[in-house]
């Protein structure tokens, strides 16, 4: 395929060719053909360079329009991580609100959510399943909120009265949750529901036991109750690790 410079250089030189001689006697017989194939090649050499400046002029808009698309892209990515850091900020301090009256409330979500987050990641979970549950189970206990403050706070045991009322906390938090559409207030739901079951079968609200309960509130569960143990507390000093373990394992059966 021929080149605006090589049309060009054959537009001069048939044109060179067909030059009016000075003597019309020696004028070629094809002299005619040459002059119309000369102003053939001409139309056809404007013709090209008329292309190649469109398409130099549609390449630089093509270019604008890939910087203008990265920026946009750009743009988006960082409104996304601030909505995103908003939405994890909000969920934090509601979690905080749910358990605000415990004088080791943030240490202690940061612990929880962090062990969580571990054995979830000790699983096998994908890292997407850890990361709704390192900021899902903070907010394991939002219920706590609908528990009245002389049964939440009481430091001794409670009647049977209390503790049933004390049960009830684990449905008001999954209606609290209910119908997010966030994944993350989906796996907290769960959690809030589920997380008081145990394993054989004698926790609530459902008895539910062994691999019937969500693994995400099994998890949350060993967690909640291991950081429990091995903190200290008002009413006791923090548990050894392996006394921690011990007990934890008793329970199991």
């Amino acid at each position: 395929m021929l080149d605006l410079s090589s049309i060009q250089n054959l537009v001069s030189s048939v044109q060179h060719l067909t030059m009016e001689p000075k003597n019309p006697q020696t004028k070629s017989p094809n002299i005619d053909q040459l002059q119309k194939y000369a102003k053939d090649l001409a139309e056809v050499y404007q013709s090209k360079k008329e292309k190649a400046k469109e398409l130099h002029t549609t390449k630089q808009q093509l270019f604008k329009y890939a910087d203008d698309f990265n920026q946009t892209i750009l743009e988006l990515k960082t409104t996304n991580q601030k909505l995103q850091e908003s939405y994890l900020d909000t969920i934090h301090r509601l979690a905080l609100a749910a358990e605000y009256k415990d004088e080791d409330t943030g240490d202690h979500i940061v612990r929880m959510s962090r062990y969580c987050a571990f054995i979830a990641n000790k699983h096998g979970l994908s890292p997407m399943e850890v990361h709704h549950i390192l900021y899902a189970s903070p907010i394991h206990d939002i219920e706590k909120i609908g528990v009245p403050d002389d049964i939440l706070m009481k430091p001794g045991k409670l009647t049977d009265e209390e503790f049933d009322t004390m049960k009830t906390h684990t449905t008001i938090g999954a209606k609290i949750l209910a119908h997010s559409k966030s994944e993350i207030l989906k796996v907290a739901e769960q959690i809030a529901l589920y997380h008081h079951e145990k394993w054989n079968g004698t926790g609530y609200p459902h008895g539910l036991s062994g691999d019937t309960i969500p693994l995400i509130a099994r998890i949350v569960a060993l967690a909640d109750v291991f950081d429990a143990l091995t903190s200290k507390r008002p009413y006791k000093d923090p548990y050894p690790f392996e006394v921690a373990c011990d007990i934890i394992k008793k329970e199991r059966s």
